[in-house]
């Protein structure tokens, strides 16, 4: 696993147990896979002039706890203890404020293509892992937390096959 410290945390509220893991999608720019424009945008340091689409993201302040890329490699930015910045307006099973209790994992593609084997390899192992920590935890998309908002992990996530490699 690589570690990198993102600016783009803080602490979760007091008592608050972690009970969920948000899947989410991202490439930068869409649909590009492989450069280290995520990275950027989790560290607080991309160029919003370095291509158009960057343009949107002017001010952004986001993170993950974690990004599996497109070849299996895990990165983590933020420490599971404190709450990263990925769910954005949110709720699940009637609690508002989803990064309050989640961690969210970042998978490196988009909507319109299926992710590789060596993602859900990579991402089986860490909710494994994260179960044997946390207990076992709640799993949910994007889509799931911020319906209408959001529509990641997409439709090419396989949720039978990763819930059955999980429990």
């Amino acid at each position: 696993m690589i570690h990198r410290h993102s600016p783009h945390f803080d602490d979760r509220p007091a008592g608050e147990k972690i009970s969920l893991i948000v899947i989410h999608n991202i490439s930068l720019p869409p649909g590009e896979y492989g450069g280290e424009w995520i990275d950027d945008l989790f560290m607080g340091t991309l160029d919003t002039k370095a291509h158009p689409y960057f343009a949107s993201l002017e001010g952004v302040r986001v993170s993950s706890h974690y990004l599996i890329r497109r070849d299996g490699v895990l990165v983590q930015y933020v420490p599971c203890d404190k709450r990263a910045w990925h769910a954005g307006v949110s709720s699940w099973k009637g609690r508002e404020r989803c990064n309050d209790f989640s961690i969210g994992i970042e998978l490196e593609g988009s909507d319109d293509v299926p992710f590789s084997e060596t993602q859900y390899a990579t991402l089986t192992e860490l909710t494994r892992s994260l179960f044997k920590r946390y207990g076992i935890l709640d799993l949910a998309g994007h889509s799931d937390i911020a319906p209408g908002r959001k529509t990641d992990p997409g439709p090419w996530f396989e949720w039978d096959r990763f819930r059955a490699s999980v429990m």
